[in-house]
Formats: C-alpha cells, structure tokens, sequence
C-alpha cells in the first residue's frame, strides 16, 4: 500500500518542486524577488546608479524612493556622452540627493583621452561625490581579457588626471571578476564600489568594499526608458560616516 501511495505522490511532488522553481525564477526575472536584498538596518544609506536605459527621469520622485544618492553615467572611452547625462545631472542636483557622475573605462583607449572626455563632460560643484571609474568587461574581454599591466597604466592615468582635476580620489567600480584581474593588490588608496547581484561580495585580496551595487533588478517609481530595471547600491557605513564622505570641491576653488 506504501508503495502505491508513493507511485501515485511522486509525480505530484516533482510537478510542485518544478513549479516552484520556474515560478522562483520569474519572480527574480522580474525583480519581484530580489537574490540581494541586505536590511536597511545594517545598510541604511542606499542609491542608484543610472544611464541613458532608465529613460525620462522625474527625480523628485524618485529622490522620495527612500534612496540617498545617485551615481549619473556621464562618458564611456574617449569619445561618448550619455545622452541623458546633462538633463539628470541637473536635475538630480534640485533635489536632497547626494549626486555623483560615473565613467565606463574602455579598453580600447587611452587613459589621458579618456580622462579628457570625463572632465569636459562633468563640471565640478561643492558636494560632487567623487568621480567613479567603471571598470567591467563587455564584448569578448571577458573570454579574452586585455593584459593586466596596460589595463593598469591606463586606469593609472585616468585616475591621476582626475584627481588632479576634482581635487578628490575617485573611487573604483567593479565586478569580482575585473576586481581579482586588475584591482586586487593594487589601487589600494581607492576606494571600492564591488557589483555582486547574487550573494555578498568578498573581495579576493581581502580589502574592505566601500559601495555594493547589490542588484541590477530594482524597481522604484519615477523613471519611465527602455530598462524597467534600476541598479540598487548601498554604503558601508552610517548616515553620519556619509554625510563625511569625502566631496569634491568646485573646480577653481
């Protein structure tokens, strides 16, 4: 009789465990549920980071999201401007946000020309949070990554002549991957912001991560583009620790 009742449960409970698990799936697909959703109580300062994807942006209410600041793409390489740049720098800055600007390294320029693009895109105010440099794989650098000892000369430029420029460090973002490649037991006066949307990231040589962009599947109210998504981060710190984070100063003062 046990036997039976098994022959007769058993496609019944594999057809329920693969239910859950494709209807689990489609709610991660659709940022319904989140693989990273650390407590606000141990991250209470958090924010976002855009682009051009997320389209036409109302920032004052997405200001009202419960976030504390954003991080605008402005370059990519020597050459390209986010065409929405300059409309959410300016408005991000009307609101209570702490705003900052971000450019996408590319592998394929050099580190002066890039800096160029950069510093001739974003203008400098009192309270800038510092500039980011995202460094990342695209197209087939990730099967094929660039040598380390470029890559680094490169960043190394870019990042001297921003200082320079803003008068503030610039911080460093990354994935694991990039990370362990090009980062790890180097760059260590910058500061880290390490994308990990699955679990919490751990750095390989140890070093303390500053901002964790923790998911790439949020949802909040006020942008209306192509990307239904919105990237989600969070500081290591307290409101106090941020609110000391080092700005930058208005270029000339």
């Amino acid at each position: 009789m046990k036997r039976i009742r098994w022959r007769i449960w058993a496609p019944i409970l594999a057809l329920w465990l693969i239910l859950s698990a494709v209807l689990y799936a489609w709610a991660v697909y659709h940022g319904v549920v989140l693989l990273n959703n650390p407590p606000r109580e141990k991250y209470p300062v958090r924010g976002v980071d855009v682009s051009r994807y997320q389209g036409e942006i109302d920032w004052q209410t997405l200001a009202g999201e419960g976030i504390d600041f954003a991080f605008i793409k402005a370059t990519e390489g020597s050459s390209y401007t986010d065409p929405c740049f300059e409309e959410n720098f300016t408005n991000a800055r009307a609101t209570d946000l702490a705003v900052g600007a971000y450019h996408f390294f590319s592998f394929d320029s050099a580190g002066e020309t890039q800096a160029e693009n950069f510093i001739r895109t974003v203008p400098a105010f009192a309270g800038m949070l510092p500039p980011v440099i995202d460094l990342e794989f695209y197209g087939g650098y990730d099967q094929n990554p660039p040598p380390t000892d470029t890559v680094t000369a490169q960043l190394h430029t870019l990042l001297d002549m921003l200082e320079a420029h803003y008068g503030v460090r610039p911080i460093l973002y990354a994935t694991e991957e990039s990370y362990a490649l090009y980062l790890a037991h180097d760059f260590t006066p910058y500061d880290i912001w390490i994308r990990n949307v699955t679990s919490a990231p751990t750095l390989t040589d140890g070093r303390a991560w500053t901002f964790w962009q923790f998911t790439n599947r949020g949802i909040l109210d006020g942008y209306r583009g192509e990307e239904k998504f919105i990237d989600l981060n969070v500081f290591a710190g307290t409101a106090e620790e941020f609110t000391a984070y080092p700005r930058c100063k208005e270029v000339g003062k």
